[in-house]
Parts: structure tokens; C-alpha cells; sequence
């Protein structure tokens, strides 16, 4: 029999949305690689809240999709997923509610909120310079990332479908943390972070799940089941 991985997917799912396309292709072609049942089950933001256990799943990915229909139920698992030392990946809006938990749990900035939907508070989630909404585009990745080590290389380019990333005002800040920012733009904008002590907790503001509509194995896709493992 094959080995279980029980994944929880974090977003509110939406058939139009091409990364929620992508991901059943992702999880399938993971499956495929490692001999390898992939349980997944899609927990809309709205369901999650703290009378909802969590504990049954191995992993965790939030999504693309935002704004979501519960900021606070996107919030509430990715710190169970945090806390718990459970494998976490973020994506595009998982990404950007990876750095408000954060910020919020970790940085005592209870205020930190996401330019999208908030107009007060530290925004540390703003709107982009310039939109990245089906754009490619170069990042740089760290060497002893697990980015670098699941790319197996450090300058790669991906897909966006994004307007939103990582205010600049609260860089220098997310910088003095131990969240490491492992990739960047050519602008030295941030696109990847992780949490260093975990084992695995990486988002990407990028849709790294779009390598499956080419049928390949999405490489951090791959990493977070393999961590799961």
C-alpha cells in the first residue's frame, strides 16, 4: 500500500482561478513521482476557525484567491501550521497572509494588515510598483535556501498573477527577523521567504503551481510533499 500524505488546501476555491487549475495537476503529478496517495482536502477560509481541529493533516498549502472569504480563518491554519511545525507552502495570496500572520504572531504587530482590504494599520502587504498580473518573471534564490535546493538552481522564472506583495516601508524590518527572504526580483523585491527552524514553511509570492499546466512537477510542490513525508 502506499505511503499517505493528508493535505489541507487553504483558499476558497474557485474553478475559474487558473492556479486552482493547476494544483490538482501538481498533487497528481506528485503523486505520480514519489508512489504516493495524496489525500487533499480544500478547506475554504470560511470553515476554518478555532473549533475546527487541524491536527488530522500532515501539510498545509494556502492558495492564490485572495482576498478570501476569511482573512481570519487563512490566518488562524497558517499559524497552526507554524506553531505545529507542520510542512507549510504558501502561494500568491498565501504568500502575502504568510507575512500578516506573521507579522501580527510573531512581531507583536497586531495592526498589520493587507492594503487590498485594510485602510488602517501597518500595511505590510501593499500594492505592487507594478502589476504582475499574467507576467513572468527572473528571481534570485539564495544558495542554502530550500527554494535553492528545490529549484536545484538560483536564477529561475515564474508565473504571477499578482498585484499585491510585501510594502517596502517593512522590508527593512521583515529583514531583522529570523524569516529569512531567500528570493528576490530584480529590483530586490521580495518573493520568497521561509522560516529557518521549521521544517518546512516556504511561500512564494509567485504561482510556482503553473509549471503542472506544462505537465511538470511543480519543483517546491514536490518539497512540500516530500516534507510531509
Amino acid at each position: 500500500m502506499s505511503q499517505q500524505v493528508r493535505l489541507a488546501i487553504i483558499g476558497d476555491h474557485n474553478p475559474a482561478i487558473v492556479a486552482h487549475q493547476a494544483i490538482p495537476l501538481a498533487l497528481n503529478l506528485a503523486a505520480q513521482t514519489f508512489d504516493l496517495d495524496i489525500h487533499t482536502t480544500w478547506l475554504n477560509t470560511d470553515t476554518i476557525d478555532a473549533q475546527r481541529s487541524l491536527e488530522e493533516f500532515d501539510a498545509f498549502w494556502c492558495v492564490p484567491g485572495s482576498p478570501y472569504q476569511s482573512t481570519e480563518g487563512a490566518l488562524h491554519a497558517i499559524r497552526y501550521a507554524r506553531e505545529q511545525q507542520k510542512p507549510f507552502l504558501g502561494t500568491c495570496g498565501g504568500f502575502q497572509h504568510a507575512i500578516i500572520e506573521y507579522a501580527r504572531n510573531v512581531m507583536c504587530w497586531q495592526d498589520a494588515g493587507h492594503g487590498e482590504t485594510d485602510t488602517e494599520g501597518r500595511l505590510v502587504i501593499a500594492a505592487l510598483a507594478c502589476e504582475m498580473v499574467e507576467k513572468k518573471a527572473g528571481i534570485t534564490l539564495l544558495a542554502d535556501s530550500i527554494a535553492g535546493r528545490a529549484y536545484g538552481e538560483l536564477d529561475i522564472e515564474e508565473g504571477y498573477h499578482c498585484r499585491y506583495g510585501i510594502n517596502t516601508e517593512f522590508q527593512a524590518a521583515l529583514e531583522s527577523q529570523p524569516l529569512r527572504l531567500t528570493g528576490h526580483d530584480q529590483q530586490g523585491e521580495i518573493r520568497v521567504i521561509e522560516l529557518p527552524n521549521h521544517p518546512f514553511f516556504v511561500a512564494t509570492l509567485f504561482q510556482p503551481e503553473r509549471a503542472a499546466l506544462k505537465g511538470q512537477l511543480p519543483p517546491l510542490v514536490g518539497a512540500l510533499i516530500q516534507a510531509a513525508l
